[in-house]
């Protein structure tokens, strides 16, 4: 495929800097584009590697000045999201698989499957589940009795979904994915652990996408919910009876505890952990490795273990990779202090 870079910055409402007519046949990173490539910038950090890259042009932000004329570049408002659409053009055509329900898959009575359903080889779906229009199930899923899956989803191989549970419209799971397992419930009589039923569900609403292996346990009662829009990266665990805001963005290794409500627009990095029953506020950051030990309101970004305002938590670090100087500067006074003390007492008794 070959298009021009007047012709791409046409598709992304883009401002051509140089030659409009410049051929372009694929797409690469900064650092590893070659001549017939175009790459983007999407902050000065990379702006500062264009000069050294190969690309032929450069989609950047809109108040970028070009410093010589040899490339071309596409000025636009969001050069991250403009890629993203450039790269949809040069990718591979994507697989489609044909409406109908494999000859080795199970389905069982009573299950409503929508228009042009694929349902693959060794596939279950139990009584009474329900399957929206165009949603792809691929082989070895299992789907639990009475499970309500939206239009247009695409259930990846070897994800399990347990009974009862909602998934809205164009819900991906990758697979390895468990919606539904049980709560970590248990109660303690004369020393034995007696297991607390979890009777309630898990609900996905429209547009959430679960990466590979993530866990989502149900709920005791009612239900564990995940709201519109937000995207759950791969070894995620998410406890019994959370609540999770719409357009969250979550990265993996992170583990949500039981009961927590965590607000719109949450990004938590990788590696974070929470303790139960809190609540995280709209529009919240939280730094990799942080540990969250109790309410934080909207609006602020947190770090480290028990989690502070990542300011503060800046802080204490440069602060901690001074102690050796500190510790050394502590001792000298000390040392000059005690030779200031004996200098006294010498003083004192010759007087």
């Amino acid at each position: 495929m070959q298009k021009t870079v007047g012709e791409l910055a046409a598709m992304i409402d883009g401002e051509v800097l140089g030659d409009a007519g410049a051929v372009i046949t694929g797409v690469a990173d900064v650092l590893n584009a070659n001549p017939g490539n175009v790459t983007f910038a999407a902050s000065r950090r990379y702006e500062a590697m264009i000069e050294t890259s190969r690309a032929t042009a450069v989609i950047v932000r809109k108040n970028f000045e070009r410093s010589n004329d040899l490339k071309a570049y596409i000025r636009v408002a969001n050069p991250d999201v403009a890629f993203a659409e450039i790269v949809k053009a040069f990718a591979p055509e994507k697989i489609s698989l044909k409406p109908g329900v494999h000859p080795a898959a199970v389905v069982g009575r009573d299950v409503r499957l929508g228009k042009d359903v694929h349902v693959g080889a060794y596939a279950v779906v139990e009584d009474g589940a329900s399957i929206g229009n165009r949603t792809v199930i691929y082989p070895h899923v299992y789907i639990g009795h009475f499970t309500e899956i939206g239009d247009d989803c695409r259930i990846y191989p070897n994800v399990t979904i347990r009974e009862r549970c909602k998934l809205g419209s164009r819900v991906i799971l990758h697979s390895g994915v468990v919606i539904g397992c049980d709560g970590f419930g248990y109660a303690t009589v004369d020393g034995v652990r007696r297991k607390i039923p979890q009777a309630g569900i898990v609900e996905l609403e429209d547009d959430v996408e679960v990466g590979a292996n993530t866990t989502i346990d149900r709920a005791r009662f009612d239900k564990t919910i995940i709201k519109k829009g937000t995207k759950i990266d791969n070894l995620v665990q998410i406890a019994h009876n959370v609540c999770i805001g719409e357009n969250g963005l979550i990265s993996a290794l992170t583990g949500i505890s039981g009961s927590c409500e965590i607000g719109k627009n949450v990004m938590i990095a990788g590696e974070v952990g929470t303790q139960g029953h809190i609540k995280i506020g709209d529009n919240v950051m939280i730094a990799g490795r942080a540990g969250v030990t109790k309410d934080v309101p909207s609006n602020v970004a947190i770090s480290g273990y028990p989690h502070m305002l990542h300011e503060k938590y800046r802080r204490i670090q440069i602060l901690h990779r001074k102690l050796p100087q500190l510790f050394e500067r502590v001792k000298n006074l000390e040392e000059e202090l005690g030779k200031l003390n004996e200098l006294s007492k010498d003083n004192k008794e010759a007087g």
